[in-house]
């Protein structure tokens, strides 16, 4: 094993909402992915999802019981989406993040609603 630097990690794709998997941590993979636009509502069943802003800014849309409200992360920021929890991501603006999964854990979500040409439905990607 060697260091992983996440900026070269990052440098060596441009793919938007493509997510490349830079380690593994037990059964959870550290992600790191481009993203502008907006991404899909979906769900994750199963699992939280881990959001790091490392570059940019990302909002979160959330439907929750008590209606639905959008979450703001600036560079620096981290934020978890609970489980079952119906999101859509969104960045303004030229965005980095890095993400924390179950291993195996879909871009889409468990369900979801279409998915737009430029999201990727994917379970990561090997860093190259």
């Amino acid at each position: 094993m060697n260091p992983i630097s996440l900026s070269a990690a990052l440098a060596s794709f441009s793919e938007q909402w493509s997510p490349r998997i830079v380690t593994t941590v037990n059964d959870y993979d550290v992600r790191v992915t481009h993203v502008e636009g907006e991404h899909l509502w979906h769900v994750h069943d199963h699992t939280d999802e881990f959001f790091l802003v490392l570059e940019g800014e990302l909002r979160i849309s959330l439907r929750e019981p008590a209606g639905e409200r959008t979450v703001t992360l600036p560079k620096g920021s981290v934020f978890t989406v609970p489980r079952g929890v119906e999101h859509k991501p969104y960045a303004p603006v030229p965005t980095d993040i890095l993400l924390l999964e179950p291993t195996g854990t879909s871009t889409v979500g468990d369900r979801h609603d279409e998915v737009p040409a430029h999201v990727e439905a994917t379970t990561g990607h090997t860093l190259a």
